[in-house]
């Protein structure tokens, strides 16, 4: 009896972790398409019929660089599901980030992947921090050809510290990965968050809030 209920929280385990993470494909590939009317989405796409792959189901640029002009100074091209449907079920994706000088990847998390950033191009103050209780900030000054992991699910962010642009490449180990921008969701959520819990969840002033929920 002792072994089967030790047998049974194993296995329990394994499933759990199992199931954080992306299902293994048990085919070579799975291109996606979009769903059938009434069809009921899971995790991923449908797939095409493998003999009718192509090179382009497989392929796609980001050689240009992205629109920096914005707020954060910085852009993020994803290359996921939806641009490479060859991508879909593999449980990988990336993205080229852009930043213009001194411009940030703000503040965020990527629930479902760990991330894995190479710089390519200028300097960059990058780091996460790890969960509560400690909180601690684990940060490094990265220069071209230097990598950099992001631990799943910890808030993590880069910033261009140097006085020209400078452009970084990430792995993510999930077709869709997800992102929350900690900002956006806090002070940009629809519809807003009580004002008033905020104040006293940041220690700030109502007021205060109130005009950063104003610039989401």
């Amino acid at each position: 009896m002792k072994s089967f209920l030790l047998a049974f929280v194993l296995l329990a385990l394994a499933s759990s972790f199992a199931s954080a993470f992306d299902p293994s494909p048990l085919q070579d590939f799975c291109v996606a398409i979009d769903e059938p009317k009434n069809a009921v989405f899971v995790n991923g796409k449908f797939c095409k019929d493998p003999k009718l792959a192509k090179a382009g189901d497989f392929y796609f640029s980001v050689k240009m660089p992205g629109d920096t002009n914005n707020p954060v100074g910085s852009n993020v091209s994803a290359v996921n599901v939806d641009k490479i449907p060859g991508l879909n079920t593999l449980g990988i994706s990336a993205a080229r980030i852009d930043f213009a000088p001194y411009g940030q990847n703000p503040p965020h998390t990527h629930p479902r992947a760990t991330e894995i950033l190479v710089v390519l191009e200028g300097t960059l103050l990058v780091g996460f921090v790890t969960s509560n209780p400690n909180n601690t900030l684990i940060s490094k000054v990265l220069n071209k050809g230097d990598v950099f992991v992001f631990p799943i699910g910890l808030v993590h962010f880069q910033f261009n510290i140097g006085k020209t642009n400078a452009l970084a490449f990430a792995g993510l180990s999930s077709q869709n990965p997800g992102v929350i921008t900690i900002a956006d969701a806090v002070f940009g959520s629809n519809p807003p968050i009580n004002p008033d819990f905020l104040a006293k969840a940041f220690m700030l002033d109502v007021k205060v809030v109130k005009d950063l929920q104003a610039k989401f």
